[in-house]
């Protein structure tokens, strides 16, 4: 049956109609926000997935060209593979909802999101977020919720909810929050160094608008939902976990996991294991199977008790206490910029690439603000980071994910194009894997970024802390700089970067069930204690401040204005003028709508004398000018000079010496530069020059 309900949500109507399309799916909200349209639907199979140890769900976020108005570029006209910005939504989708599947469900689950009409002043990907929720939590898939989503800006310390696609351009926050009914299950930010006090007030403002959503969602769940199915239950049986833990007492279990050394770690677990086989393999072969499971299972709770109960972490580290740290830059000896981050067994080296803005990277998606972009973070995760083999097939979710989320932290820093006119490329390749490889992507990119003479701000670092759970609220540890298996077996990843001037990215993702608001503070002051002592005592003493020039192998770039309407005189015809300067010079031109000229070269003074040319085509010859040109025509009265691509000026015969001179080719040949006066630009837009006027001491200086 088909029911539509609706609510105001920051000044603008939301809609959900249900039972109006995708009937077949166990879920299904047809989203309205605005003018903004999103099919959200949630779908399961009927049975488990054999052979896995985790629950498979797919979260996709479809854009559609049609949405904006457009046909797809490409040969096909077609929409090919997930955009960036659909990765990292459905990945944002993703993180507040996993948590609150049952643990022991191994059904495939599909979330989708088709965009369908995109409004600039509705975000599509709210309205998904909000869709994806409601989907669930009408279908018969079991759900522990439902979530709700409010984006925040902040425009001149005034926090913005839902801002539209203009505020977003001048807004210093872009803060994404989740909440259940009570807790904080998800945040995204990427700020302007934003101060830790005002991150909380707007995550927590958030979390209270949050509330109003989910009331509205339980009126739908409560004249639409489906009664949630029963499951085949993938638990651990009794006896094997009471066979195993007699086997493998709890000390044994400790003293296999209590290492600072991934390694070791790991061949400890597969030496317990290989026991359990041996043990089982004749009179329990049906619980071989299930021997990685419950290992993981003991591991977990051997490691959570030893945290919570304890207070001891695996590596014997304090709570508080950070890694072995260490940075270098310059590793890399031809590279633009370098920079190496080392915490513990995470290492991320880090190079950086500077080029004109014209290789900017184009924006082919929904948002029609955002055509390119000029900085990209790129991230990579090879498999012997982690001491495993298997093929590189490029760059995955999580790959796309963490460049993102190290590229939202220092885009804040970075200089404006005029200050610095060019596109910048910062690739982080992973050396070593134990946890927060991308904070530590953050570190070394701020690195690479001053080693290649990029005038940033100020230097940007990350790190993350984790989080171990008891049985009530209050009973819980935040632990600072958390590794892989602390990450593995605890509740929460929070990762922080920035400033020390404020916050610019925030990512976290919980397996619980939500934060409370002490938590959540705890874990932003514990962050920022911790990134004032990686910048303070590890990276300032490498690098301090930006270097004051780019290195002698990045290209130079100065960049002048023009009249935007001579723009046609410098390209010329069919692009010939513009063509026969990057010849002659060997440089690169790039010419934007405004006017704005970049010249790149690596040889200044090729540089310089393109800008010259170019200044000379634009701007008009005066009286008195000295000037250098190149003769490209004679007849028996004079030669004429090219003094700019077609701007000629003639020096009759009479003026090319203080003698008298039978010939012109006594004097002047076709292809010499000579230095000239301008004597007169004549009614007709003649130019007259002089030879023999030009004082001794300028003859052979270049124009200016």
């Amino acid at each position: 049956m088909y029911k539509s309900f609706s609510m105001e949500l920051a000044g603008r109507t939301l809609t959900v109609d249900v039972g109006r399309v995708a009937a077949q799916a166990n879920g299904a909200a047809f989203m309205h926000y605005g003018d903004t349209v999103v099919l959200s639907t949630a779908t399961a199979s009927d049975k488990p997935r054999e052979g896995i140890d985790f629950f498979p769900l797919s979260v996709e976020f479809e854009e559609k060209m049609y949405a904006v108005g457009k046909i797809p570029g490409g040969f096909n006209r077609r929409e090919g593979k997930a955009s960036e910005n659909s990765v990292l939504t459905a990945r944002v989708i993703d993180r507040p909802m996993r948590p609150l599947f049952p643990k022991d469900y191994r059904n495939d689950v599909t979330l989708n999101n088709l965009v369908m009409s995109v409004d600039p002043e509705c975000s599509p990907e709210l309205t998904a977020m909000l869709g994806s929720a409601i989907a669930v939590s009408i279908s018969d898939i079991p759900f522990d919720g439902p979530t709700a989503a409010t984006l925040v800006g902040m425009i001149d310390g005034e926090l913005i909810f839902n801002p539209t696609a203009a505020q977003k351009q001048v807004s210093d926050l872009a803060l994404t929050v989740a909440s259940t009914r009570d807790k904080v299950i998800m945040i995204e930010a990427g700020a302007n160094e934003v101060p830790e006090d005002k991150m909380i007030e707007a995550i927590f403002a958030a979390h209270a608008l949050n509330q109003e959503v989910i009331k509205f969602i339980d009126t739908i769940v409560a004249e639409c939902g489906k009664p949630k199915h029963s499951y085949e239950s993938c638990e651990v049986p009794s006896e094997l976990w009471d066979d195993m833990t007699s086997a493998i007492p709890s000390d044994a279990m400790e003293a296999a996991v209590f290492t600072d050394v991934k390694q070791v770690r790991e061949e400890n677990i597969k030496k317990l294991e290989a026991e359990l086989e041996e043990r089982y393999a004749e009179e329990h072969p049906d619980w071989v199977p299930l021997i990685g499971e419950a290992l993981y299972k003991y591991q977990k709770k051997t490691v959570r008790k030893m945290i919570l109960k304890d207070h001891k972490r695996p590596d014997g580290r304090q709570i508080t206490q950070i890694r072995p740290l260490a940075a270098e830059v310059d590793i890399l000896p031809r590279v633009h910029g370098s920079g190496m981050f080392t915490r513990g067994q995470t290492q991320i080296l880090n190079a950086c690439t500077l080029a004109p803005l014209s290789e900017r990277q184009k924006l082919d998606g929904l948002d029609g603000n955002e055509t390119s972009k000029r900085y990209m973070h790129h991230y990579n995760f090879p498999s012997y980071s982690v001491g495993e083999t298997k093929p590189s097939r490029g760059p995955g979710r999580r790959e796309i994910g963490h460049g993102a989320l190290a590229e939202r932290a220092l885009i804040p820093v970075l200089p404006s194009e005029e200050e610095f006119p060019y596109a910048i490329r910062t690739v982080s390749e992973t050396m070593e894997s134990n946890g927060s490889t991308s904070q530590a992507s953050v570190c070394a990119s701020s690195l690479s970024l001053m080693a290649a003479g990029v005038p940033i701000k100020r230097a940007v670092a990350g790190i993350s802390c984790g989080l171990v759970t008891g049985d009530t609220d209050d009973d819980y540890i935040v632990l600072t700089d958390i590794q892989g298996l602390e990450d593995f077996f605890g509740d929460m990843d929070f990762k922080v970067a920035g400033t020390h001037k404020g916050i610019t990215a925030i990512q976290m993702d919980i397996k619980i069930h939500g934060l409370t608001r002490p938590i959540i503070e705890e874990a932003i002051a514990k962050t920022k204690e911790a990134r004032y002592y990686i910048l303070d005592e590890v990276m300032n003493p490498v690098i301090s401040e930006p270097r004051h020039e780019v290195g002698k192998y990045a290209p130079k770039i100065l960049q002048i204005q023009i009249d935007p309407t001579k723009i046609g005189d410098v390209v010329g015809k069919q692009g010939k003028v513009i063509n026969r300067i990057i010849e002659e010079t060997g440089v690169k031109i790039d010419i934007e709508d405004d006017g704005s000229v970049s010249v790149c070269g690596t040889d200044k003074e090729m540089i310089d004398r393109a800008i010259t040319i170019i200044n000379r085509i634009v701007n008009d010859v005066e009286a008195g000018e000295i000037i250098t040109g190149k003769v490209v025509r004679i007849m028996n009265f004079g030669a004429f000079v090219e003094l700019a691509p077609n701007k000629d000026g003639l020096i009759h015969i009479s003026k090319l010496s203080q003698k008298r001179v039978e010939k012109v080719e006594d004097v002047v040949n076709i292809g010499d530069e000579v230095t000239v006066k301008v004597l007169e630009i004549d009614r007709m837009g003649r130019i007259n020059l002089s030879l023999k006027d030009v004082p001794q001491e300028k003859a052979g200086e270049p124009s200016k």
